[in-house]
């Protein structure tokens, strides 16, 4: 079996050059960072489980009309995705305080926002991934207004739709952060929701007792990271309510 040419290396994941044009897989390490990467660890199967995860939830957006670059699971950590532009923005959308807007605005932690807030910060982890406005998106051609209004309205429907998803199962979505990317057909640009939905990248908590079932538990220290991403894949139905931790599936030969 040829070996694959890597394309990019980030904190969670690998891109590899998929087997068509125009496609990539994406490979799911068991890698768990927090506080910009000052914080780091190895945690045996959350790559499996985020895999998993974001499949689930990634199929249902594309089945109801929302695009995502998913396109299929090949394996317990690998997917095969399209190919997108990503634009360098983190699309981060609030329901409840916590994280870093309790801290910029003296909200306490739980206090229901008054309505879905969206943030944008700038993907660059040298520089902290800064927050920025509108005005600056456009000002450095990060994305024109356009392309700023296309991804407002699907980081809003996918609020939507997971806020409905996880109420369904017992969990509060207190905030998600998603990337979206260009594609084009012929001259026809779309803006598509691309990387990964998971509680790497969501903030999920029990809606009865509050624990949180998130990074944050990596992040504070609170108990074992797969226990808590366990618990989100068997209420979603991914696992099985007896499963006590997925197996790891192959590792990664460099």
């Amino acid at each position: 079996m040829a070996r694959r040419r890597m394309v990019y290396e980030g904190k969670a994941k690998i891109l590899y050059e998929g087997p068509e044009p125009g496609t990539y897989i994406q490979y799911f390490k068991d890698d768990a960072t927090a506080f910009n990467a000052e914080k780091r660890d190895v945690i045996e199967g959350k790559g499996v489980l985020n895999n998993r995860i974001s499949e689930h939830i990634m199929s249902a957006l594309n089945g109801i009309g929302v695009p995502t670059h998913f396109i299929r699971r090949l394996n317990m950590r690998e997917q095969l995705i399209r190919q997108v532009e990503i634009i360098p923005l983190e699309v981060v959308v609030r329901n409840v305080a916590a994280g870093s807007i309790s801290k910029r605005l003296g909200i306490e932690e739980g206090e229901p926002l008054p309505r879905p807030i969206i943030e944008f910060y700038y993907k660059d982890d040298a520089l902290g991934d800064p927050m920025v406005s509108e005005e600056h998106i456009v000002a450095f051609n990060w994305a024109n207004q356009q392309d700023i209004d296309d991804i407002i309205a699907l980081a809003l429907r996918v609020n939507d739709f997971l806020t409905g998803l996880f109420l369904g199962v017992g969990i509060k979505l207190v905030d998600f952060k998603i990337e979206t990317g260009r594609i084009w057909d012929g001259d026809f640009q779309r803006i598509i929701v691309a990387d990964e939905i998971s509680p790497d990248s969501c903030r999920l908590w029990d809606i009865e007792t509050g624990r949180k079932l998130d990074k944050d538990v990596f992040r504070r220290d609170l108990g074992s990271l797969t226990d808590a991403y366990s618990e989100v894949a068997k209420r979603l139905g991914i696992l099985p309510q007896n499963a006590t931790k997925p197996r790891s599936g192959p590792k990664l030969v460099h």
